[in-house]
Order: structure tokens, then C-alpha cells, then sequence
């Protein structure tokens, strides 16, 4: 499975070899910039910077890019996590002068129309993607990505907390329709989740073992010396037809392993796997839960 991010960045050869088809001045530069109202990672939203689309643009060529750039992703990958797909209902849109994401609005996208446009030029009756709907999710999001049967997302460590979709991110609410995670890249690890990483967390230290007990009473256990299988067995038995678990929690790695802390634009994506790292240990415990759960 593969990785779509829904924006380009400003200096990438899309944005400077079609500029009419994104939000940018005489000169070449942004007028509007992408980003998310306040949110779990961060108390001003995240800027991230990318320049908007023109969708009325898009859609007099039938949202031609879009679909060269579904065709090239799908040379390489079987499926594509599609991220920020609410940004495809509507988006935040935040002037380019901001400083932060808090004075933002949100815009309309193209909604069913590219999706459509998608499945006639790709000549396939189910787009093989997964929906990252996670954030501020309206009714209308939801009906979007219904209407194409795109799985939707859920991170097990969101459960515990007071996000309002906590209620959602557990397993005994789960659908079957659905890519379940123990985290994502934009998360901590599940181990540095479990022992609180204050420096770089939204999270109090009463926050922080509030959610602890919370895991405990839910998930059954009493140690968390082994929580990151603790998480991997509730999502490898839950009744998603599919669950993912980063590299990280197989091994049980901490907060140094985190690959991405959304809103710090520097230190990312550093963490490397290193041979010999999944041991015949780590493996085998893999498979066993894998053919007890009936996911092999």
C-alpha cells in the first residue's frame, strides 16, 4: 500500500510546470496556503504550506492531473492511502501572509466529480483506495467516501484520549470496511505513547496516565513492559478487514524511533529499519498472531 499526500509542495515540477492550475500570484507564489484548523497535534492547527488547487481549473481539463497522478501511483503499489481525503469534500484555506492555521476557511473541493472522472479513465469499477478521515469529519465526508466504498481509518492509540472520535478508534466499535492501526507515522511510537513523551506531546502527565488506565481497563493487562503487542493483538483480532502495524511497534521501539511530529518541519523521517532488527523472535510472534487471528 502505497501513500498519496493530497498537496505538492510549492517547489515541485507540477506547481511550476502547470501554475494555473494552483492558487498562485503573478510571480509564482502562493496566494493560499493549505493547512488544518486546531486539532490533537497541535493548539494552532498545522500550516503545512503547500499552495491550494484551482478545482474549477482541474475540472475543465476532467481533472486530467489528478488522474495521471492516480495512473503513476498505481504503476507501483496495489492499494493507496489517500491522505487528508476530507480535503477532497473541503479544505482549510489559509492566507498567505499567515504565520498560523488558526484564521483559516474552509473551501470546497470537487467532491464525487473525481472520483468519478477516476473510475471512467482508469477503467475500474472500485477504486482500490483507503480514506484517511481522520480530524474534523463531517456528515459529508463520510457520504463521500461511502459512496465509493473507500475503507475509512482508525488508530487505536486515539482511543484512550479525549479526541472526539476516541469513541470510534475502538475495536468493539469497529466496521469491517476499515485499515485499523496501532499508530501511524504521524504518531509517537506505541511504546513512547505509553511512557509519555511530554517534551514533544499535546498531552499532560495526568493526560498521559489518565489514557494509560484507560488502555489497561480496556485491553485487559496489567504490564505495559509489553504494551506494543498488547495493541498489535486488539487490532490483528478485530473484525477490520485490515490492520496495520508499523515497524516500530513490531520491534517495541520508543519516542527515539517516531518517524514524523506533524507541525515541525525539520528532524522528520529519519528513523531507519536496519538489518536484523525483526529477529526470528519478533517474526514468529508474528506469525502465530497472524494465523490465530486469521489474517494469514
Amino acid at each position: 500500500m502505497g501513500d498519496l499526500p493530497i498537496f505538492v509542495a510549492h517547489g515541485r515540477t507540477d506547481v511550476w510546470a502547470r501554475r494555473e492550475l494552483f492558487k498562485l500570484d503573478a510571480n509564482g507564489e502562493p496566494t493560499e496556503l493549505t493547512g488544518v484548523p486546531p486539532d490533537y497535534f497541535s493548539a494552532t492547527g498545522q500550516l503545512w504550506g503547500n499552495p491550494h488547487y484551482r478545482w474549477d481549473a482541474l475540472r475543465e481539463t476532467g481533472y486530467a492531473w489528478w488522474i495521471d497522478r492516480f495512473r503513476s501511483l498505481l504503476g507501483l503499489v496495489d492499494r493507496v492511502r489517500i491522505d487528508h481525503f476530507r480535503g477532497f469534500e473541503a479544505s482549510w484555506e489559509v492566507p498567505a501572509r499567515a504565520t498560523t492555521a488558526i484564521d483559516g476557511r474552509w473551501v470546497k473541493g470537487p467532491g464525487a466529480a473525481l472520483f468519478d472522472a477516476a473510475q471512467r479513465a482508469l477503467g475500474l469499477e472500485q477504486l482500490p483506495f483507503v480514506a484517511e478521515n481522520l480530524g474534523v469529519i463531517t456528515p459529508e465526508v463520510e457520504a463521500l467516501r461511502e459512496r465509493f466504498g473507500f475503507p475509512g481509518m482508525a488508530i487505536l492509540q486515539f482511543a484512550f484520549g479525549t479526541d472526539p472520535q476516541a469513541p470510534t478508534f475502538k475495536p468493539h466499535n469497529y466496521a469491517r470496511n476499515l485499515a485499523v492501526y496501532t499508530g501511524t507515522h504521524d504518531n509517537d511510537t506505541t511504546v513512547g505513547w505509553w511512557t509519555g513523551d511530554v517534551g514533544h506531546s499535546t498531552r499532560s502527565e495526568a493526560e498521559i496516565e489518565e489514557e494509560r488506565e484507560h488502555a489497561r481497563r480496556y485491553l485487559g493487562f496489567d504490564d505495559g513492559g509489553q504494551v506494543h503487542w498488547q495493541f498489535i493483538r486488539a487490532v490483528m483480532g478485530s473484525v477490520a478487514d485490515t490492520a496495520i502495524v508499523p515497524a516500530q511497534d513490531l520491534l517495541g521501539l520508543g519516542s527515539e524511533a517516531r518517524f514524523n511530529r506533524p507541525g515541525i518541519a525539520s528532524g522528520n523521517w529519519r528513523w531507519r529499519l536496519r538489518p536484523g532488527q525483526l529477529t526470528r523472535n519478533v517474526l514468529s510472534s508474528l506469525s502465530v498472531m497472524t494465523a490465530t487471528y486469521d489474517r494469514a
